[in-house]
């Protein structure tokens, strides 16, 4: 697994909860996916952070 395949995924209230793998080079628009936040105690969006 490639450092450059990794992404953050952040809640709607701002933490980062979990992390993923994406090709970057077939996939350019930023995944978004419902999960559980232990923080909000309920399943809400978790956007793709903007990387560096």
């Amino acid at each position: 697994m490639s450092q450059d395949n990794l992404i953050k995924l952040k809640c709607v209230c701002g933490q980062i909860n979990y992390h993923s793998t994406k090709n970057k080079k077939t996939i350019k628009e930023k995944i978004e996916v419902r999960k559980h936040c232990k923080f909000c105690r309920k399943h809400t969006d978790h956007t793709e952070m903007k990387s560096k």
